[in-house]
């Protein structure tokens, strides 16, 4: 039997970036909020000397172990869906700060054209660019509405950018100047300009000088040591939530964090249609808790969420045979199917990758969004091109071999020292459409530790994901060609998807809009269905850009924790949805 506690007025179910924000904020409205947070209660300090590629880049010591916890995966419907069961394969964060720990620091807005796809599509192409198998719909907000909540995210994390030139004016400039420019990051902007683009240094989550943010909190500059992506920041260099919200939200007395909570269920009243809080295990203990709140927040990551309103059946679960029903709809994902480019091997030129940081690059935006005319293109949509400096360490520079080289012996080890520091990559961050075949549900067969069954995600390539794909490659070769690559060794358009989920750029399920027929949730990410229940991060996402998720997973954060405050203060939903239908 559940110990039931005593009832506070906001509970909030992850504790990365999604759940920081909203735990930050409400305790410094004065709200009594509950922070859970199914991994250890990480530090800063944690993280010192753990600078170790092997570890972490190898064996992804930081990322959840799946063997008790995992999705199973397959791509057509009538398939048995498997269990993914090694980290090389799927990393997801674990831990308190989730995967905000680990991730790289790239910061890109979405466009205009981005919230508002379907309809500026239409608009420029008419509807019949749409393919039939796509299911492509606006976000129910645009990007004017978005603005003020990029900003203030950018300005929480610190983040260090350089204005884009394609890109919207901003209203203030980036908090702080941008990364260093190094020598491979010159000249892949020389190439860019010579070919008629405009090149500029990728926005980063990492700090070009000391910052202190708006709550007080303090980072300090980069050292580019290398260890960003796949590592937690032992010297808060680093935007993420253990330097950012996590401690702001800390310093309140009205905020309780409580670690290794593995939140089971919501517990939800179907005469009332109220969440009346959530069901978790003490997983130090084993006994079960019941934590009764005015307002739930699911802010865990995409899988997480879809399947705790799955499991407390809340919702309707999508349907592709019908192609009815709103949870589990559109999942989707940007890794298998982008990031595709070329490296470049260059025989006389040396460069410095040993140092560096997870967003030190420069990029090109000539070819994102609906930036370039797609009448003649079989895809729509588009990305940004990349070159980074992370940081080369020792297993990781090896890999720079041209094709045809020996995976080892003498041959291997010769081309391997030779081109360390002589192999640059170039890749294209392209969209992600949503596809009616693409979805999440339970799985029948397979169950977590606890007896409840795992997510399943069914997942297939649609129309134009391996065109713009293509594009992409070709693209990047052009600019590697002005680079003066001596070789240039193209990526392989994968034929379908392999079941790699790694990386962590997983989306969709719960997906946000104006219609309660095509979404779960309005533009403040509260449920049509369950008003005092917020669905914040990127299960909200209804397609995937075509850059990196987590700044608008934090403007969406900042948004969904303002709908929180008018929810406790009147109670109601907080946006008239387009059709007066809504789903049970």
């Amino acid at each position: 039997m559940a110990k039931k506690l005593d009832k506070v007025d906001v509970v909030v179910v992850g504790m990365g970036w999604a759940g920081g924000i909203v735990a930050a904020e409400m305790a410094k409205a004065g709200k009594k909020t509950v922070g859970l947070e199914k991994g250890e209660h990480i530090k800063r300090e944690d993280y010192i000397g753990v600078k170790d590629e092997l570890r972490f880049d190898n064996q992804f010591q930081i990322m959840q172990e799946l063997k008790k916890d995992t999705v199973t995966s397959r791509n057509e419907l009538d398939e048995t869906a498997l269990p993914i069961r090694t980290r090389k394969k799927m990393q997801i964060g674990a831990n308190l700060g989730g995967a905000s720990v680990h991730w790289a620091g790239a910061t890109y807005r979405y466009w205009p054209y981005e919230f508002e796809i379907r309809s500026k599509t239409i608009e420029r192409y008419g509807e019949d660019k749409i393919p039939e198998d796509m299911n492509l719909q606006d976000w129910g907000i645009t990007y004017e509405e978005m603005e003020p909540y990029y900003e203030k995210w950018e300005y929480t994390a610190g983040i260090s950018g350089e204005q884009d030139p394609n890109a919207p004016k901003r209203n203030k400039p980036w908090p702080n100047p941008p990364l260093k420019e190094s020598p491979s990051l010159k000249l892949f902007k020389d190439a860019c300009k010579e070919l008629g683009h405009k090149p500029f240094q990728v926005a980063a989550g990492n700090m070009s000088q000391n910052y202190e943010n708006p709550d007080g909190e303090k980072l300090n500059a980069c050292m580019y040591c290398s260890f960003c992506t796949r590592h937690g920041c032992d010297f808060s260099a680093k935007s993420d939530p253990l330097a950012t919200v996590i401690p702001t939200a800390l310093k309140h007395d009205n905020f309780e964090l409580r670690t290794r909570a593995n939140v089971r269920r919501v517990l939800y009243d179907k005469d009332t249609k109220k969440a009346t809080g959530v069901l978790y295990v003490d997983e130090n203990t084993g006994e079960e808790y019941e934590q009764p709140a005015e307002v739930v927040v699911l802010a865990a990551f995409a899988f997480t969420n879809n399947r705790l309103l799955m499991l407390s059946e809340i919702g309707e679960q999508y349907d592709p045979e019908t192609r009815k029903g709103i949870i589990g709809r559109n999942f989707n994902g940007q890794y298998n199917n982008a990031f595709a480019g070329v490296k470049g091997f260059f025989d006389n030129k040396k460069f410095n990758l040993y140092a560096g940081a997870g967003a030190m690059g420069a990029a090109i935006t000539d070819f994102a969004a609906d930036n370039f005319d797609h009448t003649d293109l079989d895809f729509i949509g588009g990305g940004a091109i990349e070159l980074r400096q992370y940081g080369f360490a020792a297993i990781s520079s090896s890999n720079n071999i041209k094709e045809g080289t020996p995976s080892w012996g003498a041959d291997y080890k010769k081309e391997s020292l030779n081109y360390a520091y002589r192999a640059l990559q170039i890749w294209y961050t392209n969209n992600t459409m949503s596809y009616w075949h693409n979805y999440t549900d339970l799985d029948p067969t397979y169950k977590d530790e606890y007896g409840d069954p795992l997510l399943r995600v069914t997942y297939k390539f649609g129309s134009g994901t391996k065109e713009i794909m293509e594009f992409g490659v070709e693209k990047c070769r052009e600019i590697m060609e002005k680079m003066g690559a001596d070789y240039i060794k193209e990526d392989s358009i994968p034929e379908e998807f392999d079941h790699e989920f790694s990386g962590g750029h997983y989306t969709g399920g719960v997906v946000m809009g104006d219609d309660p027929e095509t979404s779960a949730v309005n533009n403040y990410l509260q449920m049509w269905d369950v008003d005092n229940l917020f669905v914040v991060g990127g299960s909200a996402f209804p397609q995937f850009g075509g850059h990196h998720p987590t700044p608008t997973i934090g403007a969406l954060s900042y948004r969904a924790s303002e709908g929180v405050e008018k929810y406790l203060k009147d109670k109601k939903q907080l946006v008239k949805a387009k059709t007066k239908t809504t789903n049970a």
